[in-house]
């Protein structure tokens, strides 16, 4: 079969080696609406739900029976339920309807009635939703910090450079489980060194999460799991119930805790029921929000290459983010897991939680390279900062991060280094060399890391868990070490645990300590100036990068080059109309040599004008310089210099570099051959552009020059309508086209 080389090309693309398939409802591999779904339905009688979803309470199973026992309200619900689903979704996109107004018609919804919801909804009006639904008013994020050698002092600088870059909470995990204390522990210190009140977890067994919470090494717990089908609940030795268990001994230790849930976890575990991916999510956030606790991670999560591969099966991904806050549960949305080749496909995903925005847009972006993430690797990773803040100064959206200096990156790297040094050292642990500090002040990742001695590090690592050691113990050995503001703050993380206000719905730190939450910080949108607005602040905060380039400086720097490049332009007076033929006038712009001394592609005018008069006298015609006074537009001045040129052929360039080649017969518009990409442009170029010149006044008919075109070329868009400006302003009316000759300034000097 005959392929085009734009199909091989296309097919090479690393978008075609995603896995996309069909959907497969027996086996609960569809995203949405499967056959299986059951109907929405409620019933009740003397109080108690007996029906629900088209189940009689006898076939309910301990799922069924834990959301009508402890979830689904049971003052609301018939009313709730007796509202189409039509009328709900236009509720959710209706900027007159409050969001407390829809969290309370929501917790009389049942599973299969949230779905139907928000299955009808298309992805813009889910993203209007879920900006109204919002639990907390202000939007934040969440940093996965890990490497691939379980490097705690890797982890620390990593951690601090997190936080100085905004994120409020960091997650770890280990290579190897018996590293989770030291892990811990550096993502305690180096979050704190980055901005005190940014709070952090270590992902692991959930016996093992809960202690390292109580020892105080931890602030909060997200992988909580929950699931959709009582045969993986059971599966994992797991009930409803005791996932409510659980959640309610972090509270009493006043650790803040997520469950964490995603759909296609099911149809990971084998066990679906035949049941949608979405249905079955909207049983684990009905679960969480029976189990009082007070969020979830969702968005797909491990699950998301099943979802992903559907047909909807992204959108579907956001549906299940709303359904949670619907339910006014604080939301980590995901985009957390890699799952495509393709930038423009994650790009996509990413902005339907950080439009709208979330609680947590990521849970979590990963601080490190993906090579070293063992999360499997997140939708964004350290090498994508840039673009996540040039994605925010564009659209003037708040995704929770800031733009940094270098310097400042430097300074917590190093200071989260030296800070595990002086722990290591006290605790009398395996030593932290110098070496490794400087190591992790500057590396790309733990490739860049020395070797430690393991056995010692695990060794030590156990001696965490089994003596005790608390982040309390932490703080004052800090504290004698000269680490003050670190130690304060981790003394202030544990006394938060009392105080508890970080356990509402939402809730976060600022870097004094001050809690916000759903409760002091309420999401009030309800249409345009509502809800959270950026303030001029937090504006010029996000926009502030680093390569921003400063307007009033680039005429300035247009007008410097080395001396051996500077251009010297004697006027000599009026230029009369020329009637010799073996001449082409070379119009140059009212800045050019004066203001402005080189191109946009860095040529100086004197090398410029020197490539074109080179090109000329090969072809045997003579060069005449002109500056033409009365425009600034290309078209005009060759268009004047042609009809003063006795060959009535001109070469017009504009101080920016573009350059045209014209003849006295063709309008302003025309030409011969036009060279409008300045940055392009060579000394080879403007050589070849003489020859060319040359040969039309030779009436030859010279081959055009190949052309540049480069889309990229638009990066100096900004630049060039500077130096135009400049150039315009250089304009003197009725002012006649002026003859000049031309030296270099080196040149100058000699005589």
């Amino acid at each position: 079969m005959i392929k085009t080389k734009r199909y091989q090309h296309t097919k090479a693309k690393e978008i075609n080696n995603d896995v996309i398939s069909n959907e497969w409802p027996e086996i609960g591999i569809v995203a949405t609406e499967s056959p299986n779904d059951p109907t929405p339905s409620i019933k009740l009688k003397n109080g108690s739900v007996v029906e629900m979803d088209g189940k009689n309470r006898s076939n309910f199973d301990s799922i069924d029976c834990f959301i009508a026992n402890y979830g689904i309200n049971k003052q609301t619900c018939e009313k709730a339920m007796s509202l189409s689903s039509q009328k709900i979704a236009e509720m959710l996109v209706d900027v007159h309807i409050t969001r407390k107004e829809l969290v309370e018609l929501a917790t009389g919804l049942t599973p299969a009635k949230l779905t139907e919801v928000v299955s009808i909804m298309n992805i813009v009006e889910i993203m209007m939703a879920q900006m109204k639904m919002r639990a907390r008013k202000s939007t934040a994020n969440q940093a996965h910090v890990t490497n691939m050698k379980d490097n705690p002092i890797l982890i620390a600088a990593d951690a601090a450079e997190a936080a100085l870059r905004g994120f409020a909470e960091v997650e770890t995990t280990c290579i190897v489980g018996r590293y989770a204390p030291f892990n811990s522990i550096a993502l305690l210190i180096g979050s704190q060194v980055g901005r005190p009140g940014v709070i952090s977890q270590c992902s692991m067994e959930e016996a093992t999460e809960l202690q390292l919470g109580i020892q105080g090494l931890t602030s909060y717990a997200e992988t909580i799991s929950v699931y959709g089908t009582e045969g993986v609940f059971v599966d994992g030795d797991d009930t409803p119930w005791s996932k409510a268990f659980l959640a309610s001994a972090y509270a009493s230790r006043g650790i803040k805790m997520r469950s964490s849930s995603g759909s296609g976890a099911e149809v990971l575990m084998g066990d679906t029921e035949g049941k949608s991916l979405l249905y079955l999510e909207a049983r684990c956030i009905w679960v969480t929000k029976a189990a009082g606790i007070q969020g979830t991670q969702n968005g797909s999560i491990d699950g998301l290459a099943i979802s992903s591969a559907l047909p909807g099966g992204l959108k579907m991904v956001s549906s299940e983010n709303l359904i949670a806050s619907l339910l006014g549960l604080e939301v980590a949305s995901g985009n957390d897991t890699w799952f495509t080749g393709s930038d423009m496909r994650r790009t996509a995903k990413l902005i339907t939680a950080m439009f709208p925005g979330t609680d947590f847009i990521t849970s979590g972006y990963s601080a490190t390279p993906n090579e070293d993430n063992v999360f499997a690797g997140s939708n964004e990773d350290s090498n994508d900062y840039d673009d996540y803040y040039m994605i925010q100064r564009d659209y003037l959206v708040d995704g929770g991060l800031i733009p940094v200096r270098q310097k400042d990156v430097i300074r917590v790297r190093e200071r989260a280094a030296k800070a595990m040094q002086a722990v290591f050292k006290a605790l009398d642990f395996t030593p932290i060399s110098d070496e490794e500090v400087e190591a992790a002040i500057v590396a790309y990742s733990s490739k860049d890391m020395p070797d430690r001695n393991s056995q010692g590090d695990l060794k030590c690592a156990e001696l965490i868990m089994t003596e005790k050691i608390t982040g309390i113990d932490i703080a004052l050995i800090l504290k004698k070490a000269g680490f003050d503001e670190e130690a304060n703050s981790i003394l202030e993380l544990n006394r938060q645990k009392v105080a508890a206000d970080y356990l509402q719905t939402g809730a976060i730190f600022d870097e004094k300590f001050n809690a916000k939450s759903s409760i002091n910080d309420v999401n009030s949108y309800h249409g345009p100036g509502t809800g959270y607005i950026i303030d001029k602040k937090r504006s010029l905060l996000i926009s502030k990068m680093n390569n921003v380039i400063e307007l009033e400086k680039i005429i300035e720097n247009a007008g410097e080059c080395n001396s051996e490049d500077d251009i010297i332009i004697e006027e000599i007076g009026n230029f009369q109309k020329s009637h010799i033929k073996d001449e082409v006038v070379v119009a140059v712009s009212p800045s050019f040599g004066i203001s402005q001394k080189k191109t946009l592609g860095g040529v100086s005018h004197l090398h410029v004008l020197n490539e074109i008069k080179a090109g000329l006298e090969e072809e045997g015609i003579e060069a005449k310089f002109v500056k033409c006074y009365e425009s600034a537009d290309l078209g005009v001045i060759a268009n004047v210099a042609s009809k003063l040129s006795g060959s009535g052929v001109s070469i017009g360039i504009q101080s920016k570099g573009t350059s045209v080649i014209h003849h006295k017969d063709l309008s302003p518009l025309s030409n011969l051959e036009l060279f409008s990409q300045g940055p392009q442009l060579t000394k080879e170029l403007y050589r070849m552009i003489g020859k060319s010149a040359a040969k039309y006044a030779k009436r030859e008919v010279p081959t055009p020059i190949p052309s540049v075109v480069d889309p990229k070329i638009r990066r100096f868009f900004v630049k060039a309508a500077i130096l135009h400006y400049d150039d315009t302003n250089c304009i003197v009316r009725n002012k006649p086209p002026v003859e000049f000759k031309y030296k270099g300034v080196i040149d100058c000097e000699k005589e």
